[in-house]
Protein backbone atom coordinates (compact mmCIF):
# COMPACT_ATOMS: atom_id res chain seq x y z
CA UNK A 1 0.00 0.00 0.00
CA UNK A 2 1.04 3.47 -0.67
CA UNK A 3 -0.13 7.08 0.22
CA UNK A 4 0.99 9.32 -2.17
CA UNK A 5 4.48 8.12 -3.17
CA UNK A 6 5.52 11.92 -4.17
CA UNK A 7 5.59 12.04 -0.42
CA UNK A 8 8.99 10.35 0.07
CA UNK A 9 10.40 11.12 -3.32
CA UNK A 10 13.44 13.21 -3.22
CA UNK A 11 13.22 14.43 -6.89
CA UNK A 12 9.92 15.26 -6.85
CA UNK A 13 9.19 19.04 -6.70
CA UNK A 14 5.72 18.25 -4.48
CA UNK A 15 6.52 19.72 -1.19
CA UNK A 16 4.81 19.14 1.87
CA UNK A 17 4.59 21.61 5.62
CA UNK A 18 6.11 24.15 3.37
CA UNK A 19 9.50 24.81 1.03
CA UNK A 20 12.18 25.28 3.40
CA UNK A 21 13.70 21.61 4.60
CA UNK A 22 14.49 22.25 8.20
CA UNK A 23 11.21 23.85 9.71
CA UNK A 24 7.72 22.00 9.11
CA UNK A 25 4.85 24.82 8.43
CA UNK A 26 1.18 23.53 9.68
CA UNK A 27 -0.74 25.53 7.23
CA UNK A 28 1.20 24.35 4.11
CA UNK A 29 -0.65 20.93 4.39
CA UNK A 30 -4.24 20.00 2.86
CA UNK A 31 -6.58 18.64 6.13
CA UNK A 32 -9.71 16.93 5.80
CA UNK A 33 -12.43 18.83 7.63
CA UNK A 34 -15.92 17.01 6.98
CA UNK A 35 -17.42 13.63 5.34
CA UNK A 36 -19.35 14.81 2.47
CA UNK A 37 -22.02 12.53 3.69
CA UNK A 38 -22.20 14.70 6.82
CA UNK A 39 -22.56 17.67 4.78
CA UNK A 40 -25.80 19.14 3.97
CA UNK A 41 -26.15 21.41 0.73
CA UNK A 42 -28.78 23.09 1.66
CA UNK A 43 -27.16 25.39 4.56
CA UNK A 44 -23.44 26.56 5.69
CA UNK A 45 -21.31 24.69 8.09
CA UNK A 46 -19.02 25.92 10.31
CA UNK A 47 -15.57 24.47 11.44
CA UNK A 48 -12.52 25.47 13.09
CA UNK A 49 -8.68 24.90 11.52
CA UNK A 50 -5.69 25.99 12.50
CA UNK A 51 -7.49 28.47 14.98
CA UNK A 52 -9.16 30.01 12.15
CA UNK A 53 -13.21 30.11 12.08
CA UNK A 54 -13.92 28.86 8.23
CA UNK A 55 -17.38 28.32 6.76
CA UNK A 56 -18.05 25.25 4.28
CA UNK A 57 -21.06 25.33 2.07
CA UNK A 58 -22.17 24.13 -1.82
CA UNK A 59 -21.82 26.65 -4.32
CA UNK A 60 -24.47 25.02 -7.13
CA UNK A 61 -23.68 27.27 -9.44
CA UNK A 62 -20.11 25.82 -10.16
CA UNK A 63 -21.30 22.42 -8.53
CA UNK A 64 -18.34 22.62 -5.49
CA UNK A 65 -17.42 22.72 -2.26
CA UNK A 66 -16.67 26.43 -1.26
CA UNK A 67 -14.84 27.56 2.11
CA UNK A 68 -14.14 30.97 3.22
CA UNK A 69 -13.47 32.78 5.77
CA UNK A 70 -16.18 32.87 8.77
CA UNK A 71 -16.50 36.97 8.35
CA UNK A 72 -18.41 38.95 6.18
CA UNK A 73 -15.86 42.15 5.67
CA UNK A 74 -18.65 44.41 5.98
CA UNK A 75 -19.27 44.01 10.12
CA UNK A 76 -17.74 40.49 10.36
CA UNK A 77 -20.11 38.82 11.46
CA UNK A 78 -19.93 34.83 10.58
CA UNK A 79 -21.24 34.00 7.51
CA UNK A 80 -21.86 30.45 8.35
CA UNK A 81 -24.99 31.58 10.89
CA UNK A 82 -26.56 33.12 6.93
CA UNK A 83 -27.70 30.94 4.62
CA UNK A 84 -27.76 30.21 0.70
CA UNK A 85 -29.95 32.27 -1.08
CA UNK A 86 -32.08 31.90 -3.94
CA UNK A 87 -29.53 32.62 -6.40
CA UNK A 88 -26.85 30.47 -4.95
CA UNK A 89 -25.25 32.63 -3.26
CA UNK A 90 -23.73 32.64 0.46
CA UNK A 91 -25.68 35.49 2.34
CA UNK A 92 -24.66 37.31 5.24
CA UNK A 93 -27.38 37.32 8.09
CA UNK A 94 -26.39 40.46 9.40
CA UNK A 95 -26.97 42.65 6.55
CA UNK A 96 -27.58 40.28 3.41
CA UNK A 97 -24.43 40.94 1.56
CA UNK A 98 -23.80 37.91 -0.62
CA UNK A 99 -21.40 36.14 -1.88
CA UNK A 100 -20.24 34.16 -4.98
CA UNK A 101 -17.93 30.78 -4.93
CA UNK A 102 -15.19 32.94 -5.49
CA UNK A 103 -15.29 35.10 -2.65
CA UNK A 104 -16.99 37.75 -4.45
CA UNK A 105 -19.34 39.98 -3.74
CA UNK A 106 -22.18 39.89 -5.48
CA UNK A 107 -24.86 42.13 -3.61
CA UNK A 108 -25.06 44.91 -1.57
CA UNK A 109 -28.82 45.89 -0.79
CA UNK A 110 -27.89 49.10 1.04
CA UNK A 111 -26.12 50.21 -1.99
CA UNK A 112 -28.00 52.86 -4.56
CA UNK A 113 -28.45 51.02 -8.40
CA UNK A 114 -25.48 52.97 -9.59
CA UNK A 115 -23.13 52.10 -6.76
CA UNK A 116 -20.57 49.65 -7.09
CA UNK A 117 -18.98 49.53 -3.46
CA UNK A 118 -19.17 45.30 -4.22
CA UNK A 119 -16.20 45.44 -6.99
CA UNK A 120 -13.88 46.42 -4.52
CA UNK A 121 -11.46 43.90 -3.02
CA UNK A 122 -12.18 44.73 0.43
CA UNK A 123 -15.45 43.48 -0.61
CA UNK A 124 -14.48 40.26 -1.11
CA UNK A 125 -14.06 37.05 1.39
CA UNK A 126 -10.56 35.14 1.74
CA UNK A 127 -11.27 31.98 0.14
CA UNK A 128 -9.35 28.13 0.89
CA UNK A 129 -8.65 26.05 -1.74
CA UNK A 130 -10.76 22.65 -1.89
CA UNK A 131 -10.66 19.02 -2.96
CA UNK A 132 -12.95 16.38 -2.70
CA UNK A 133 -11.57 12.67 -2.02
CA UNK A 134 -12.58 8.97 -1.02
CA UNK A 135 -14.94 10.76 0.50
CA UNK A 136 -13.94 13.45 2.78
CA UNK A 137 -13.09 17.42 2.00
CA UNK A 138 -9.99 18.36 2.03
CA UNK A 139 -9.04 21.87 2.85
CA UNK A 140 -5.96 23.62 2.16
CA UNK A 141 -4.92 26.10 4.94
CA UNK A 142 -1.88 27.74 3.64
CA UNK A 143 -1.02 29.87 0.31
CA UNK A 144 -3.22 29.28 -2.40
CA UNK A 145 -0.22 29.25 -5.01
CA UNK A 146 1.29 26.10 -2.58
CA UNK A 147 -1.94 23.86 -2.74
CA UNK A 148 -0.96 22.64 -6.08
CA UNK A 149 2.50 21.89 -5.15
CA UNK A 150 1.60 20.16 -1.97
CA UNK A 151 0.05 16.49 -2.15
CA UNK A 152 -3.13 15.39 -0.45
CA UNK A 153 -3.13 12.34 1.71
CA UNK A 154 -5.04 9.75 0.52
CA UNK A 155 -5.21 6.16 0.69
CA UNK A 156 -4.12 5.20 -2.70
CA UNK A 157 -4.54 1.21 -2.50
CA UNK A 158 -8.91 2.10 -2.01
CA UNK A 159 -8.88 3.26 -5.81
CA UNK A 160 -7.75 -0.07 -6.83
CA UNK A 161 -9.62 -2.65 -6.46
CA UNK A 162 -12.17 -0.73 -4.76
CA UNK A 163 -15.83 -3.08 -4.72
CA UNK A 164 -13.33 -5.65 -2.77
CA UNK A 165 -13.04 -3.01 0.27
CA UNK A 166 -15.57 -2.54 2.93
CA UNK A 167 -14.63 0.74 4.93
CA UNK A 168 -16.26 1.73 8.42
CA UNK A 169 -15.83 5.66 8.84
CA UNK A 170 -16.17 7.80 12.18
CA UNK A 171 -15.28 10.54 13.18
CA UNK A 172 -14.53 12.92 16.79
CA UNK A 173 -13.82 16.12 18.08
CA UNK A 174 -11.38 15.10 20.51
CA UNK A 175 -10.30 16.45 23.53
CA UNK A 176 -6.28 16.65 23.11
CA UNK A 177 -3.72 17.91 20.78
CA UNK A 178 -3.69 16.64 16.45
CA UNK A 179 0.19 14.97 18.10
CA UNK A 180 -1.26 13.49 20.86
CA UNK A 181 -3.66 11.67 18.90
CA UNK A 182 -0.75 10.87 16.22
CA UNK A 183 1.56 9.51 19.54
CA UNK A 184 -1.31 7.57 20.61
CA UNK A 185 -2.59 5.64 17.44
CA UNK A 186 1.02 4.95 16.70
CA UNK A 187 1.58 3.08 19.11
CA UNK A 188 -0.09 -0.40 19.08
CA UNK A 189 1.04 -1.83 22.46
CA UNK A 190 -1.15 0.25 24.35
CA UNK A 191 -4.20 -1.91 22.39
CA UNK A 192 -4.33 -5.19 24.52
CA UNK A 193 -4.49 -2.71 27.87
CA UNK A 194 -6.02 0.24 26.86
CA UNK A 195 -9.02 -1.50 25.07
CA UNK A 196 -9.40 -4.66 26.97
CA UNK A 197 -12.92 -6.00 26.43
CA UNK A 198 -13.68 -3.42 23.70
CA UNK A 199 -11.02 -4.03 20.59
CA UNK A 200 -8.21 -5.54 22.68
CA UNK A 201 -7.76 -8.43 25.36
CA UNK A 202 -4.64 -8.55 27.86
CA UNK A 203 -3.77 -11.79 27.14
CA UNK A 204 -2.50 -11.26 23.96
CA UNK A 205 0.23 -8.78 25.30
CA UNK A 206 3.89 -9.69 24.05
CA UNK A 207 7.13 -7.92 23.47
CA UNK A 208 6.55 -5.50 20.39
CA UNK A 209 10.24 -5.37 18.45
CA UNK A 210 9.59 -2.36 16.51
CA UNK A 211 12.09 -0.92 13.97
CA UNK A 212 11.83 2.48 11.42
CA UNK A 213 13.26 1.76 8.02
CA UNK A 214 12.57 5.33 6.68
CA UNK A 215 12.47 8.71 7.98
CA UNK A 216 12.21 12.45 6.79
CA UNK A 217 10.86 15.80 6.51
CA UNK A 218 7.45 14.03 5.03
CA UNK A 219 7.22 11.35 8.09
CA UNK A 220 8.46 7.98 8.96
CA UNK A 221 7.48 4.19 7.96
CA UNK A 222 8.06 1.32 10.56
CA UNK A 223 7.57 -2.10 10.82
CA UNK A 224 6.68 -4.71 13.66
CA UNK A 225 7.78 -7.89 12.09
CA UNK A 226 6.03 -10.15 14.56
CA UNK A 227 2.46 -8.37 14.41
CA UNK A 228 0.16 -8.32 17.02
CA UNK A 229 -1.70 -10.74 19.15
CA UNK A 230 1.80 -12.67 19.37
CA UNK A 231 2.45 -12.81 15.81
CA UNK A 232 -0.98 -15.06 14.64
CA UNK A 233 -1.77 -12.11 11.94
CA UNK A 234 1.53 -11.31 10.64
CA UNK A 235 3.81 -8.14 10.05
CA UNK A 236 2.51 -4.86 10.50
CA UNK A 237 3.60 -2.25 8.43
CA UNK A 238 2.91 1.71 10.00
CA UNK A 239 3.50 4.89 8.15
CA UNK A 240 3.51 8.49 9.87
CA UNK A 241 3.00 10.93 6.98
CA UNK A 242 3.28 14.61 8.36
CA UNK A 243 1.30 16.28 10.57
CA UNK A 244 -1.86 14.51 10.53
CA UNK A 245 -2.30 11.03 8.96
CA UNK A 246 -0.82 7.49 9.84
CA UNK A 247 -1.98 3.74 9.04
CA UNK A 248 -1.05 0.62 10.00
CA UNK A 249 -1.06 -1.94 7.43
CA UNK A 250 -2.05 -5.67 8.12
CA UNK A 251 -2.68 -8.81 5.84
CA UNK A 252 -3.17 -12.32 7.56
CA UNK A 253 -4.55 -15.61 6.46
CA UNK A 254 -7.39 -15.80 8.63
CA UNK A 255 -9.09 -12.26 8.36
CA UNK A 256 -7.56 -10.89 4.87
CA UNK A 257 -5.76 -7.66 4.88
CA UNK A 258 -6.84 -4.41 7.23
CA UNK A 259 -6.33 -0.79 7.47
CA UNK A 260 -6.20 1.15 10.44
CA UNK A 261 -6.50 4.76 9.04
CA UNK A 262 -6.37 7.82 11.27
CA UNK A 263 -6.66 11.76 9.69
CA UNK A 264 -6.06 14.30 13.40
CA UNK A 265 -6.95 17.89 11.97
CA UNK A 266 -6.13 20.57 14.27
CA UNK A 267 -9.01 22.43 15.65
CA UNK A 268 -7.18 24.67 18.39
CA UNK A 269 -4.93 24.43 21.10
CA UNK A 270 -5.93 20.60 22.46
CA UNK A 271 -8.37 19.76 20.47
CA UNK A 272 -8.43 18.67 16.87
CA UNK A 273 -10.91 16.37 14.66
CA UNK A 274 -10.42 12.57 14.44
CA UNK A 275 -11.42 10.95 11.04
CA UNK A 276 -10.86 7.32 11.28
CA UNK A 277 -11.36 4.66 8.98
CA UNK A 278 -11.14 1.08 8.54
CA UNK A 279 -10.82 -0.57 5.67
CA UNK A 280 -10.95 -4.38 5.40
CA UNK A 281 -10.36 -6.97 2.46
CA UNK A 282 -11.72 -10.03 3.61
CA UNK A 283 -11.33 -13.60 2.41
CA UNK A 284 -14.71 -14.24 2.55
CA UNK A 285 -17.72 -12.29 1.37
CA UNK A 286 -19.64 -12.85 4.86
CA UNK A 287 -17.97 -10.85 6.83
CA UNK A 288 -18.37 -7.85 3.97
CA UNK A 289 -22.15 -9.07 3.94
CA UNK A 290 -22.99 -8.43 7.38
CA UNK A 291 -20.64 -5.29 7.73
CA UNK A 292 -22.54 -3.48 4.79
CA UNK A 293 -25.98 -4.42 6.66
CA UNK A 294 -24.92 -2.60 9.86
CA UNK A 295 -26.49 1.43 10.29
CA UNK A 296 -23.88 3.64 10.07
CA UNK A 297 -24.81 5.37 13.21
CA UNK A 298 -25.21 2.03 15.19
CA UNK A 299 -20.94 1.78 14.00
CA UNK A 300 -20.04 4.91 15.67
CA UNK A 301 -22.02 4.26 18.93
CA UNK A 302 -19.11 1.26 19.45
CA UNK A 303 -16.31 3.58 17.67
CA UNK A 304 -17.53 6.65 19.87
CA UNK A 305 -16.69 3.57 23.02
CA UNK A 306 -13.33 2.73 21.53
CA UNK A 307 -12.15 6.01 21.72
CA UNK A 308 -13.44 6.89 24.97
CA UNK A 309 -11.33 4.31 26.38
CA UNK A 310 -8.28 6.65 26.75
CA UNK A 311 -9.74 9.97 25.97
CA UNK A 312 -9.95 10.97 29.88
CA UNK A 313 -5.99 10.30 30.55
CA UNK A 314 -4.81 11.26 27.28
CA UNK A 315 -6.23 14.52 28.12
CA UNK A 316 -4.06 14.80 31.29
CA UNK A 317 -1.24 13.01 29.53
CA UNK A 318 -0.54 16.07 27.18
CA UNK A 319 -1.14 18.63 30.37
CA UNK A 320 1.46 16.56 32.45
CA UNK A 321 4.06 16.28 29.10
CA UNK A 322 3.76 20.15 28.49
CA UNK A 323 4.47 20.93 32.13
CA UNK A 324 7.84 18.82 31.88
CA UNK A 325 9.29 20.35 28.99
CA UNK A 326 6.82 19.06 25.84
CA UNK A 327 8.68 17.02 23.18
CA UNK A 328 12.16 19.26 23.16
CA UNK A 329 12.16 17.13 26.68
CA UNK A 330 10.64 14.20 25.82
CA UNK A 331 13.95 11.92 26.74
CA UNK A 332 13.99 12.87 30.47
CA UNK A 333 9.94 13.54 30.75
CA UNK A 334 9.44 9.52 29.09
CA UNK A 335 11.02 6.81 30.34
CA UNK A 336 11.35 5.24 26.83
CA UNK A 337 13.11 1.26 27.67
CA UNK A 338 11.69 -1.21 25.04
CA UNK A 339 11.11 -0.73 21.22
CA UNK A 340 7.54 -0.81 21.86
CA UNK A 341 7.88 2.98 22.10
CA UNK A 342 10.12 3.39 19.15
CA UNK A 343 7.40 5.16 16.87
CA UNK A 344 6.42 7.33 19.68
CA UNK A 345 9.94 8.64 20.17
CA UNK A 346 10.47 8.92 16.36
CA UNK A 347 6.88 11.11 16.05
CA UNK A 348 8.77 13.50 18.78
CA UNK A 349 12.42 13.23 17.27
CA UNK A 350 10.42 14.44 13.90
CA UNK A 351 8.75 17.13 15.91
CA UNK A 352 12.55 18.26 17.53
CA UNK A 353 14.32 18.32 14.16
CA UNK A 354 11.54 19.93 11.79
CA UNK A 355 10.43 22.64 14.43
CA UNK A 356 6.87 21.08 14.15
CA UNK A 357 5.49 22.14 17.82
CA UNK A 358 1.65 22.82 17.16
CA UNK A 359 0.30 25.83 18.88
CA UNK A 360 3.85 26.23 21.03
CA UNK A 361 3.42 30.10 22.39
CA UNK A 362 -0.13 29.22 23.86
CA UNK A 363 -0.16 27.09 27.06
CA UNK A 364 -3.18 24.29 27.30
CA UNK A 365 -6.21 24.88 29.00
CA UNK A 366 -6.87 23.91 32.47
CA UNK A 367 -8.38 20.37 32.28
CA UNK A 368 -11.71 19.45 31.50
CA UNK A 369 -14.27 17.65 33.47
CA UNK A 370 -14.86 13.57 33.14
CA UNK A 371 -18.67 14.66 32.09
CA UNK A 372 -17.38 17.12 29.14
CA UNK A 373 -14.60 14.76 28.42
CA UNK A 374 -17.06 11.86 27.95
CA UNK A 375 -19.49 14.36 25.63
CA UNK A 376 -20.58 12.95 22.79
CA UNK A 377 -23.47 15.08 21.22
CA UNK A 378 -21.30 18.19 20.56
CA UNK A 379 -18.41 15.95 19.85
CA UNK A 380 -20.11 13.90 17.20
CA UNK A 381 -23.55 13.80 16.84
CA UNK A 382 -24.73 17.15 15.87
CA UNK A 383 -22.08 17.01 13.00
CA UNK A 384 -23.19 13.48 11.93
CA UNK A 385 -25.56 13.09 9.61
CA UNK A 386 -26.57 9.47 10.15
CA UNK A 387 -26.43 9.65 13.90
CA UNK A 388 -28.04 12.94 14.10
CA UNK A 389 -31.00 11.41 11.75
CA UNK A 390 -31.14 8.09 14.27
CA UNK A 391 -30.97 10.34 17.18
CA UNK A 392 -34.37 12.04 16.07
CA UNK A 393 -36.02 8.96 14.99
CA UNK A 394 -35.29 6.81 17.99
CA UNK A 395 -37.04 10.01 19.80
CA UNK A 396 -40.06 10.07 17.61
CA UNK A 397 -40.57 6.06 18.24
CA UNK A 398 -40.62 6.95 21.89
CA UNK A 399 -43.29 9.35 21.55
CA UNK A 400 -45.08 6.87 19.89
CA UNK A 401 -44.35 4.27 21.99
CA UNK A 402 -45.46 6.27 25.14
CA UNK A 403 -48.80 7.59 23.36
CA UNK A 404 -49.84 4.02 21.73
CA UNK A 405 -49.14 2.49 25.75
CA UNK A 406 -51.08 5.36 27.44
CA UNK A 407 -54.03 4.96 25.21
CA UNK A 408 -53.80 0.97 25.47
CA UNK A 409 -53.88 1.26 29.34
CA UNK A 410 -56.81 3.97 29.02
CA UNK A 411 -58.70 1.99 27.34
CA UNK A 412 -58.02 -1.71 29.31
CA UNK A 413 -59.74 0.96 32.60
CA UNK A 414 -62.82 1.69 29.91
CA UNK A 415 -63.43 -1.74 29.46
CA UNK A 416 -63.53 -2.45 33.02
CA UNK A 417 -65.56 0.57 34.10
CA UNK A 418 -68.03 -0.46 31.19
CA UNK A 419 -68.40 -3.42 31.08
CA UNK A 420 -69.48 -5.98 33.69
CA UNK A 421 -67.37 -9.00 32.01
CA UNK A 422 -64.98 -8.23 29.49
CA UNK A 423 -63.64 -10.30 26.86
CA UNK A 424 -60.73 -12.10 29.68
CA UNK A 425 -58.97 -13.29 26.55
CA UNK A 426 -58.95 -9.59 25.15
CA UNK A 427 -57.96 -8.68 28.30
CA UNK A 428 -54.94 -10.33 29.11
CA UNK A 429 -53.75 -9.63 25.42
CA UNK A 430 -54.50 -5.82 25.99
CA UNK A 431 -52.96 -6.54 29.53
CA UNK A 432 -49.85 -7.71 27.92
CA UNK A 433 -48.95 -4.96 25.71
CA UNK A 434 -48.68 -2.74 28.32
CA UNK A 435 -44.99 -4.10 29.90
CA UNK A 436 -44.06 -4.78 26.31
CA UNK A 437 -44.54 -1.08 25.90
CA UNK A 438 -42.64 -0.09 28.63
CA UNK A 439 -39.89 -1.89 27.86
CA UNK A 440 -39.25 -1.19 24.25
CA UNK A 441 -38.82 2.78 26.22
CA UNK A 442 -36.84 1.53 28.55
CA UNK A 443 -34.51 0.39 25.61
CA UNK A 444 -35.15 3.37 23.31
CA UNK A 445 -34.25 5.55 26.21
CA UNK A 446 -30.80 3.86 27.16
CA UNK A 447 -30.61 3.73 23.20
CA UNK A 448 -30.97 7.57 23.36
CA UNK A 449 -28.55 8.35 26.46
CA UNK A 450 -25.79 6.94 23.66
CA UNK A 451 -26.12 9.90 21.41
CA UNK A 452 -25.20 11.72 24.07
CA UNK A 453 -23.00 10.91 26.56
CA UNK A 454 -20.17 8.27 26.87
CA UNK A 455 -20.01 5.33 29.77
CA UNK A 456 -18.17 6.62 33.03
CA UNK A 457 -16.43 3.14 33.49
CA UNK A 458 -14.72 1.67 30.61
CA UNK A 459 -14.75 -2.08 29.89
CA UNK A 460 -11.05 -2.83 31.18
CA UNK A 461 -12.46 -1.16 34.66
CA UNK A 462 -14.97 -3.53 35.14
CA UNK A 463 -14.74 -6.72 37.08
CA UNK A 464 -14.13 -9.88 35.18
CA UNK A 465 -17.57 -12.47 34.94
CA UNK A 466 -17.63 -15.22 36.92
Amino acid sequence: MTINKTLTSQENPLIIGGNDPDQFDWKEVWYPVHYIEDLDKTKPTSFTLLEKNIVIWWDKKNSQWCVFDDQCPHRLAPLSEGRINESGCLECPYHGWAFSGQGNCEVIPQQKPEGNAEQSPRASVNTYSTKVAQGLLFVYAGKTENAAKTPIPLVDVLEESSREWVCLNTFRDIPYDALTLMENVLDSSHIPYTHHKSVGNRSNVSPVDLEVVESGKWGFKGVWEEGPRKGTLGKQTTHFFAPGMMYHDLTSKQFGRTLTVVYATPISKGKCRLFARFPFKFCSPIPKFFINLTPRWYSHIGQNGVLEDDQIFLHYQERYLEKKGGSSNVSKAFYLPTKADLFVFQLHSWINQYQAQLFPEQPLSPALSSETLLDRYHSHTKDCSSCRTALKNIQRIKIGVSVATSLIWSLIVILLLTFDHPSLWGMISLSGTVPLGVIIWLGLNRLEKQFYQGREIPPRNLPDKK
